[in-house]
């Protein structure tokens, strides 16, 4: 199958050249290359392990052997052709990430004190790195700029998902620097009064969190948390220099974008505490103040006393910090909003999200990422209360007409929750609307065989699910999160094998950051630290969250939907031209 031609080249860099404003001679020689294989860090060279102890049972991280490609044939159920690879081009080359909680550490709205209660059950309101969240996702995108070209076929990134869980605490602080984080804006992690540390891990009577000028006396020191000198004021020395994504990424609500902690309501007490000057330090003053007012019991006057409360101070088990405005908790269509105050350049304005979504309300949206490749982005957030979601009737029938309309390419499908936590089907009294469950979502997409792919996240873990009818199926990918470890996320290409079927590359990306926790300030130094903590979580195994090897770097077999030779060669050449246009202005 041709590629362009020569005059359908010259024409493509003189469209794109005039675009971008770009030296058309450069941009020619540039598109001229021949594709090859990126040989930049990943998984595939190298993983992390856990690493001997150094103090207690707090132990490092050492380098480990890469991992290959394991062939996956639950749904293709046959061999597949040996020579597949000879022959194989790209249809579309993208990064997944999902559940980055950028975190506002020094925010009075937040329930860190909860942990003290029980650390199992609120072990989401409080990590050790929770001030370094920042650094992460931006170590994150500096892998994912290094991997821009795959892996596999040197194709460049044309698209990147972030299926939400952005912003931890509902925060406009947080929801603001995920975004000039992944557009590569500089942002500076903190907040309150400018350069001094006045989160909790400061304070030495909060001996239940880990404070790394002197863990001792708590369970972090207990376990052997290291101090760590200046840790605090590293972390807020800002400006973080991101490099921002390589390719236009498109975002997907998470329930932390929608409830309280991804669980509850906002109350007025919570939206006048994160405001305000008052921080709590007492687990028991937080639930009767704030959590109380989720009490179906509590009246409109006794939720306006507790307000009335945060906001003169009158509660006790609280110290006083820096209020900030910038701290206010977003509406639900502030976050789709917030969306358009972005760059160009990876773009697209919006991230998916349209006029329309704003004008209606809607939080659900449809793009063709390329002529090829449709994406459909779901919001299947439970509306009242619950981390798990469900897809209410509304967005389950306009799919459903969406796709018997889309016959012609290939479809991914993006939502929060994956197939295991579609199951909460929460109402407010007296609403009526169907929400549907795994079992029937699942069944709707196997309706369609064009639907090669889900992408979602949530549980903080790499899993992959196959899911099958007869001779068909889809792939269902969950990538881990940017919070616990291992703090990995994915690139993900669509491969055709020119033999009536075709493949799904996963491969797992590490941030871009040492391996070893260390003393230094910079950007990969502290997103280095904050793995490491990570590492030591007590409460679970955090390395149960890698997956198995056939939830890593794998090679998801399928047959092809329909004929991929309709897709020419010459439109996937001109699609991988305006991809490494885009790379080149930026």
């Amino acid at each position: 199958m041709a590629g362009l031609s020569r005059r359908g080249f010259l024409a493509s860099v003189a469209a794109l050249s005039a675009a971008w404003q770009l030296d058309p001679l450069e941009l020619g020689q540039a598109l001229a290359q021949q594709a090859t294989p990126s040989t930049a860090l990943s998984t595939l060279h190298q993983t992390i392990l856990q690493g001997p102890v150094a103090q207690g049972r707090y132990r490092t991280l050492v380098a480990g052997p890469g991992e290959p490609y394991l062939p996956r044939l639950d749904v293709l159920r046959r061999a597949p052709d040996a020579d597949r690879a000879r022959a194989r081009r790209s249809l579309l080359y993208l990064g997944h990430l999902s559940d980055m909680h950028v975190i506002d550490a020094q925010s009075p709205g937040r329930i860190e004190p909860m942990i003290v209660q029980d650390h199992s059950a609120w072990a989401s309101a409080f990590h050790p790195q929770d001030p370094l969240t920042v650094h992460v996702l931006a170590a994150m995108t500096q892998a994912l700029t290094d991997l821009r070209f795959s892996p596999l076929t040197g194709a460049p990134m044309g698209a990147a998902m972030v299926t939400g869980d952005s912003a931890d605490m509902h925060s406009h602080h947080e929801l603001r620097w995920y975004i000039d984080v992944l557009d590569g804006r500089p942002v500076t992690p903190d907040s309150g009064r400018p350069g001094v540390y006045e989160g909790l891990q400061a304070w030495s009577d909060a001996v239940w969190a880990y404070r790394p000028e002197d863990p001792a006396g708590g369970g972090f020191g207990d376990y052997g948390f290291p101090r760590m000198p200046g840790l605090l004021d590293r972390a807020i020395a800002g400006p973080v220099q991101p490099v921002g994504l390589p390719a236009p990424w498109y975002a997907v609500y998470g329930n932390h974008d929608t409830l309280l902690l991804g669980t509850f309501g906002i109350s007025p007490q919570f939206r006048t505490m994160a405001t305000g000057d008052r921080k709590a330090l007492a687990w028991e003053a937080l639930a009767a103040d704030v959590l109380g007012g989720y009490a179906a019991t509590a009246s409109p006057l006794q939720r306006l006393v507790g307000a009335l409360d945060q906001r003169f101070g009158l509660t006790p088990g609280f110290r006083t910090v820096t209020a900030d405005s910038r701290r206010r908790i977003f509406e639900q269509q502030e976050f789709m909003a917030a969306h358009f105050d972005t760059a160009s350049n990876p773009g697209p304005v919006g991230h998916g999200f349209t006029r329309a979504n704003l004008d209606s309300g809607e939080t659900w949206w449809s793009a063709d990422v390329t002529p090829q490749v449709r994406v459909f982005g779901l919001d299947t957030c439970n509306q009242v209360a619950g981390p798990d979601g469900a897809v209410p009737d509304t967005q389950f029938r306009w799919l459903r007409a969406q796709l018997e309309q889309t016959t012609d390419r290939l479809v991914l499908v993006l939502s929060h929750h994956n197939s295991l936590t579609l199951e909460n089907r929460a109402l407010r009294p007296g609403a009526t609307e169907v929400l549907h469950g795994a079992e029937e979502f699942v069944d709707l997409l196997l309706d369609f065989p064009n639907v090669v792919a889900w992408l979602n996240g949530h549980t903080h873990l790499n899993q992959i699910l196959a899911h099958t009818r007869g001779d068909r199926g889809f792939w269902e990918i969950t990538t881990a999160s940017c919070i616990d470890f291992p703090q990995q996320q994915q690139v993900v290409e669509l491969v055709d094998n020119r033999d009536g079927t075709m493949s799904i590359f996963t491969t797992v990306v590490d941030h871009a950051s040492p391996l070893a926790a260390g003393p230094g300030g910079s950007l990969a130094d502290l997103a280095g630290t904050s793995r490491e903590l990570a590492a030591n979580d007590w409460i679970e195994d955090p390395f149960m969250r890698r997956g198995s090897p056939l939830d890593r770097n794998t090679e998801l077999l399928l047959p092809a939907p329909f004929d991929l030779a309709t897709i020419t060669d010459a439109a996937l050449e001109a699609q991988a031209n305006t991809d490494l246009a885009r790379m080149v202005a930026r």
